[in-house]
């Protein structure tokens, strides 16, 4: 099962609420359980460098069906998956990742997020996904 439009809409915009409630402009990107991307929203004044971290943020939650924050040990100098972020046409391995669930639990899709600290990337994304829980 995937992530409709209807509800990537909706994850947006919960994102989009949590990041005016935190006073952040954010890039905000839903894509499907296969990486594909369903909508994305570029709030007013976001940065520009920030859609293509929002976007691959998304993708590889998607792919290793965990959120990048969960990546950040294992990609450090010495760890297993260090340089891991140059494969699959670049990944970002830090917070702002996180997968969508159904009510069942079942993965759907992923929201990326990106314009602020890695925290509040986190902290957005976060509010997106349970949105649809």
């Amino acid at each position: 099962m995937n992530i409709t439009l209807e509800q990537a809409e909706r994850a947006i915009a919960a994102a989009k609420n949590k990041a005016v409630e935190i006073n952040t402009k954010m890039d905000i990107c839903v894509v499907d359980a296969g990486s594909n991307m369903v909508a994305f929203a570029r709030m007013d004044g976001a940065w520009i460098g920030s859609i293509d971290i929002s976007q691959k943020k998304a993708k590889t939650a998607a792919w290793f069906t965990m959120d990048t924050a969960a990546l950040v040990d294992a990609v450090q100098p010495g760890a297993p998956l260090y340089n891991i972020e140059h494969s699959n046409g670049g990944l970002v391995t830090f917070p702002g990742g996180v997968l969508i669930k159904n009510s069942n639990g079942e993965i759907i899709g992923a929201i990326g997020v990106s314009g602020s600290s890695v925290e509040n990337d986190h902290t957005v994304a976060v509010a997106g996904a349970e949105v649809l829980k």
